[in-house]
């Protein structure tokens, strides 16, 4: 269970002689994160340990000693043991890039076409099943070597719990067949307990963590598992009857007819997006990954005066609720928000097809004072997956090695641009996963014997 959580015990067992609190165990526990010292916090005195009075034999103490560890254990079991992501994310210096895939299960692969062939299930037919869930997840895990399982879910199943009928006709994009017309169809939407709305019309998405945690355990690859959702304005666009082939104008329309509602239900969809996040930490996800997938559907303007304070002030009420959890952030289309978002407290910022990779890490890193996390974000992306559709593993090396020669190897999360279509080649892909990690260790070994050679 780690160093910190065998201190921990040792500090147990120093105080267990006489009264003690959660404050004494606490000091011996410097190196775990916040999360888990709640967590302990919690645990600890319910499995009857922490007592005021000095137990009646040496008997109870060893039973309540190993009660503690019991607790202790639960808690550090959570953390993934793999965890080269988390600590990129985190900013902290590591030993080679780590690298995950926007849409790294689904439809490019064939055992998922299989899967759904097999079971006579189509894509909205699987989110329902958490055990399907799981599978599909692990499916991309068992055939690259991936830093990150993502939970295999949809962006639209927030308006699907606010009774926003969502369809997926093939060759028409996402239909929704029920879009709100109009403010009084805004007031109508009861977010009042975001909490239990969630727990109630989303719970076998939530019910999915745990059952990937579980195969994840049982496949031997601990690795972070990454939960999500969309942003408040890509909600809203398909809400009120956009669409990315008719109707991309729809929001825009939005802001100019119905300023205030268009506010308030950002705001609301803001709260079910709070708490769907935050429960899918308490279910077992490791970092949180926000998608604003229709950024390129929104004016500058209108991000800056609508969409960016409800960015703010969810990144500020995931943080307090959840410190030590990740927050990455994806505006496809919008990356002149990067720099708000850093500025927002976000952890890791995500660079899409278009973005100028040397010119945003030098932005981002002049503007790094104003973040609240102290460091310039983690960046990550950006890599073309056109790239992975045709050519072969030597032409992705060699676009791999110009990525990373302009991002550098350190504060990076590899990934791609935008999500995979389903026409790459999963042979291309496995050979761009396995080049970040190849070419990034080498660039460290490099950069490590230059300062040895200057020291």
């Amino acid at each position: 269970i780690g160093v910190a959580a065998l201190s921990a015990c040792g500090v147990l067992l120093a105080t267990s002689r006489g009264s003690t609190n959660f404050e004494a165990l606490s000091r011996g526990m410097g190196s775990i994160s916040s999360s888990q010292r709640s967590a302990l916090a919690t645990t600890i005195p319910n499995a009857g340990f922490v007592q005021r009075r000095q137990s009646p034999s040496s008997r109870s103490r060893c039973n309540k000693m190993e009660a503690a560890k019991r607790a202790v254990t639960s808690v550090f079991a959570q953390a993934p043991q793999h965890d080269l992501l988390l600590r990129a994310a985190r900013g902290e210096k590591t030993e080679r890039t780590p690298v995950w895939l926007f849409r790294q299960a689904g439809r490019h692969l064939p055992e998922y076409n299989q899967y759904k062939k097999d079971n006579n299930k189509n894509f909205l037919q699987l989110l329902d099943d958490p055990k399907d869930v799981a599978e599909v997840t692990m499916q991309p895990l068992r055939r690259y070597d991936v830093d990150a399982a993502i939970l295999f879910s949809d962006i639209l199943v927030v308006p699907e719990a606010l009774d926003i009928n969502v369809d997926m006709p093939g060759g028409k994009g996402i239909l929704v067949t029920n879009p709100i017309q109009g403010p009084e169809d805004v007031a109508k939407i009861d977010v009042s307990s975001p909490r239990k709305l969630v727990e109630d019309r989303l719970a076998h998405v939530l019910a999915a963590l745990p059952e990937i945690k579980n195969s994840l355990k049982k496949e031997n690859r601990d690795i972070p598992l990454i939960g999500f959702s969309a942003a408040p304005f890509t909600l809203m666009f398909y809400m009120v009857g956009g669409n990315t082939r008719f109707n991309q104008t729809m929001g825009e329309q939005w802001f100019q007819q119905y300023p205030e509602a268009c506010d308030e239900l950002l705001g609301k969809l803001s709260d079910v997006i709070v708490e769907y996040m935050s429960l899918q930490v308490e279910k077992g996800a490791d970092l949180l990954q926000l998608f604003e997938a229709m950024g390129s559907y929104i004016s500058e303007p209108n991000f800056k005066k609508f969409e960016m304070k409800h960015l703010t002030n969810i990144a500020s009420r995931l943080k307090e609720k959840h410190p030590d959890i990740p927050l990455m952030v994806f505006a496809r289309g919008a990356q002149y928000a990067n720099s708000d978002l850093q500025r927002a407290g976000y952890d890791v910022v995500t660079l899409d097809t278009e973005a100028d990779r040397k010119v945003e890490v030098a932005r981002l890193e002049a503007e790094k004072g104003q973040a609240p996390i102290g460091r310039r974000v983690t960046l990550q992306g950006n890599f073309d997956p056109k790239l992975l559709q045709e050519g072969t593993p030597e032409t992705v090396q060699a676009a791999v090695k110009e990525m990373l020669d302009e991002f550098g190897p350190q504060s990076l999360i590899a990934n791609l641009g935008e999500g995979l279509s389903g026409k790459e080649d999963p042979v291309l892909v496995k050979a761009f996963v396995d080049a970040i990690h190849a070419t990034s260790e080498e660039m460290n070994a490099k950069a490590a014997t230059a300062a040895t050679a200057a020291a």
